[in-house]
């Protein structure tokens, strides 16, 4: 199938999304647009359905029902399509610790198929801060330099769409922000970019839109520059509790 996404203003298109385990609604009909080259923050509670929705848009997992497209590609029917486009940073580094970071970045590019694969793998991780370190195992990095090494790996092909999922974690102060500046910089780029989190300030500053999810639906969906930030906590958990 040929994809149309250049006629199309949005990167993701979801529509009543439901995942189900056992007895369990993990999502309970998300509805979502994201414009291309938007950033779009999705805030919500441990257990909110944040991670199981990331998920869902990296086709790691299909949709008890519901439609999904990415890049207007079918997320059913094109899966393949959909990987090579997006790039995904979780709380989990998923790297190999007793690889170099060079070897780390080079075994994703590999899988990807890339050409002049040991440029790009050098370019990659020199932008992320990491080049005097690209040589030495992964089990020496600190927790933030793992998570600047994610990035790395997640933007190897250069994709058009990024997939935060609470990024955040397990960063101190310093980390947090070396990596808010990178995102700064991705979003600079003018990525597609969704992130999840439970941490309102992480999230405010980067963002052009912004959403609450509890229980499995989003219950507040707004531009960032209608939002006031000193008042935003308060609604934020008026949403959580009133759910």
């Amino acid at each position: 199938m040929t994809n149309s996404s250049t006629n199309s203003d949005f990167d993701i298109l979801a529509e009543e999304l439901k995942k189900t385990y056992g007895n369990f609604d993990a999502l309970r009909g998300v509805s979502l647009k994201i414009k291309r080259g938007e950033f779009f923050t999705l805030f919500g509670p441990n257990g909110a359905g944040k991670t199981t929705l990331i998920k869902l848009l990296a086709t790691l997992t299909a949709p008890t029902s519901g439609s999904l497209r990415v890049f207007d590609y079918d997320a059913k029917s094109e899966v393949q399509s959909i990987r090579t486009i997006i790039g995904v940073i979780s709380h989990d580094t998923y790297l190999y610790e007793n690889l170099t970071a060079f070897e780390n970045i080079k075994f994703f590019a590999e899988l990807y198929g890339l050409l002049n694969i040991d440029n790009r793998v050098s370019t990659v991780i020199e932008q992320v801060g990491l080049k005097s370190r690209m040589h030495d195992l992964v089990r020496t990095f600190s927790r933030g330099m793992k998570q600047r090494l994610t990035v790395a790996r997640a933007i190897v092909h250069e994709p058009k769409i990024l997939l935060l999922d609470e990024p955040y974690t397990g960063l101190d102060l310093n980390g947090a922000q070396i990596f808010g500046e990178m995102l700064s910089d991705l979003k600079s780029q003018s990525r597609t970019i969704l992130m999840t989190t439970h941490n309102i300030d992480e999230g405010l500053g980067l963002s052009d839109r912004v959403g609450i999810l509890v229980k499995g639906k989003i219950v507040f969906d707004s531009p960032a520059s209608d939002i006031n930030p000193s008042n935003f906590k308060d609604l934020y958990i008026s949403n959580v509790e009133g759910s």
